[in-house]
């Protein structure tokens, strides 16, 4: 007896008026035993001797969505590396105070 395929459901995707989107090139990943803060910026460097992150926005998500967005990115950076080639991480630009990816 085989089971009934489940129904996938219609997905309905809308943005909010409040929707905007940003570019960021810094990333701070804070994390506690309920959730997981991803902190969104822009990095300059104006001296060698310095760095300016301005951060703009604070996204919150539960443990088990970072895992998903984990998942998805993976996917993603996989496939954009099959098509475009490996992409290099500058091992030069110093990590101020935490973890900042």
């Amino acid at each position: 007896m085989s089971q009934p395929k489940p129904v996938e459901p219609k997905v309905n995707l809308t943005t909010t008026p409040d929707y905007r989107d940003g570019y960021a090139n810094s990333v701070q990943v804070r994390m506690s035993v309920w959730d997981f803060l991803l902190v969104f910026g822009t990095l300059s460097q104006e001296s060698p001797d310095e760095i300016n992150i301005k951060n703009f926005q604070g996204i919150y998500l539960s443990p088990q969505q970072a895992k998903a967005l984990s998942n998805v990115l993976n996917s993603n950076l996989a496939q954009y590396e099959q098509a475009f080639g490996t992409i290099a991480l500058d091992q030069q630009v110093p990590q101020p105070g935490g973890p900042v990816h």
